[in-house]
């Protein structure tokens, strides 16, 4: 894996991408090891760090790619506990589409919410800290066929932008 030195941007200039911007632009090019746009997003072991300890300011949104690891070889579940606390799930995961060479919108990522629970479960105390998930639907446009419902990559690891 290329380490990037990550671009510190200048007072008055903002990184604030689209839901779809963040997939197609970023994630995407990070999972296929193609150029990225920017060196804007950093990488991190986001399991390394509970959510006050991230790198970056308070009160600005941070975005961060992050290597997806299973709570199980075998499994789907993925790890999201920290040494002091764990992110949860909380509703429905939101799909993130664009436009295909044929102007159809197709899905091409995910969208989860998660929040942050110091302790151990079940008993974990909710805080206030949120963090966004996007990962793939699919990677490259054969991964996805003709078909309106993408089926999810399923692998151990993969990269995901948080």
């Amino acid at each position: 894996m290329e380490k990037r030195e990550v671009i510190k941007l200048p007072p008055g200039f903002r990184f604030h991408p689209t839901d779809e911007e963040l997939v197609v632009q970023y994630l995407r090019r990070k999972a296929l090891s193609y150029p990225l746009p920017a060196a804007v997003i950093p990488e991190i072991d986001l399991l390394k760090f509970n959510p006050w300890d991230l790198p970056g300011g308070f009160g600005e949104d941070k975005y961060f790619f992050n290597l997806n690891e299973t709570k199980y070889m075998s499994g789907s579940r993925s790890n999201r506990a920290t040494s002091q606390g764990y992110w949860k799930a909380t509703g429905k995961e939101k799909q993130i589409l664009t436009a295909n060479s044929r102007g159809n919108q197709v899905v091409v990522g995910l969208k989860k919410v998660l929040v942050f629970y110091q302790g151990r479960p079940p008993r974990g105390a909710r805080t206030d800290w949120v963090m966004h998930e996007y990962r793939l639907a699919c990677v490259a446009p054969t991964d996805c066929k003709h078909s309106t419902s993408i089926p999810l990559i399923k692998r151990t690891v993969s990269w995901q932008l948080v």
